[in-house]
């Protein structure tokens, strides 16, 4: 089905676009004839992806946490004659962490982006797509399989990424009647930089772990959650569905993480150490 040029003529925004799997999605998407529009918090990240990709990208620097900033872009895209026909809700933020030491702060840092963001950002292109009734919308929101299952030391994603699954399919009730269609991937591994650096702090070999304990005996590629955002945002009769692509990890080792019940007091507070670190560099790469 993945014909050239099939998505030829669309605009396809997506959200924590300039890196991971946001840029994976937005190269395959491309690659099949869409233009593309890539929101982030890092103006040189998504100035280097959009230059990599190539022709028909553009890029703003948005923090879906504001929902002032959110409508400002989206604005910014209709009446600069761009405006988005389809949606890919990427960006995200998670640390591993013991519940107990989550402080306010940390909870909002992952809920305002996950939960939060995604809706104002669905709401922001919904209501321009409900106002113009020409159909033919497609959303795809990236979720996990943890939403499905719970799992220890990610609490707070954990229940924002169940929030994204209960709003799509809710939405997929109420907006199909205007022609948009909703669905969300649960992706299991698929190794990016920014996973391990605050998921799996100080693991000297994450993705070989990760394999090993996969049914199909590896992690997931570019080509694997690139291949599904397209086929979920072709036209088809698909709405209000979750689909796992893990190769069956979640069936076989539930939400994950549980190995960081050896963890004490001092790696603990090692890891805590790194994801410092990790968001400190971030912050600088932003300015």
């Amino acid at each position: 089905m993945f014909r050239e040029g099939l998505f030829a003529g669309r605009r396809v925004l997506v959200t924590g676009g300039g890196s991971g799997l946001g840029r994976m999605m937005a190269e395959r998407l491309h690659g099949l004839g869409a233009d593309i529009e890539l929101w982030g918090r890092r103006g040189a990240v998504l100035e280097d992806a959009a230059r990599a990709i190539g022709e028909r990208v553009t890029w703003q620097v948005v923090d879906i946490k504001d929902p002032e900033a959110v409508e400002r872009a989206v604005a910014a895209m209709w009446d600069a004659g761009r405006p988005a026909t389809d949606l890919i809700n990427n960006a995200a933020g998670n640390f591993v962490s013991r519940s107990e030491d989550l402080s306010p702060r940390g909870i909002r840092a992952i809920t305002d982006i996950v939960f939060h963001g995604t809706l104002q950002v669905t709401q922001g292109l919904g209501k321009r797509w409900i106002a113009a009734r020409d159909g033919g919308h497609a959303v795809v929101s990236i979720t996990t399989t943890w939403g499905r299952t719970g799992a220890p030391f990610v609490v707070p994603s954990a229940m924002s990424k169940a929030a994204i699954d209960t709003m799509t399919k809710s939405l997929a009730v109420e907006w199909g009647r205007y022609g948009i269609r909703l669905n969300t991937i649960a992706p299991g591994t698929i190794p990016t930089e920014g996973m391990y650096a605050r998921l799996r702090p100080g693991d000297n070999d994450p993705t070989a772990k990760a394999a090993a304990a996969n049914p199909m005996g590896r992690v997931g590629t570019a080509e694997d959650i690139g291949n599904l955002a397209a086929f979920l945002l072709a036209p088809s009769w698909i709405n209000g569905e979750t689909i796992a692509l893990d190769g069956g990890s979640w069936m076989m080792n539930g939400g994950g993480f549980r190995d960081l019940f050896a963890y004490g007091d001092r790696e603990w507070a090692e890891a805590r150490e790194r994801i410092k670190a990790r968001n400190a560099a971030d912050k600088v790469q932003r300015g």
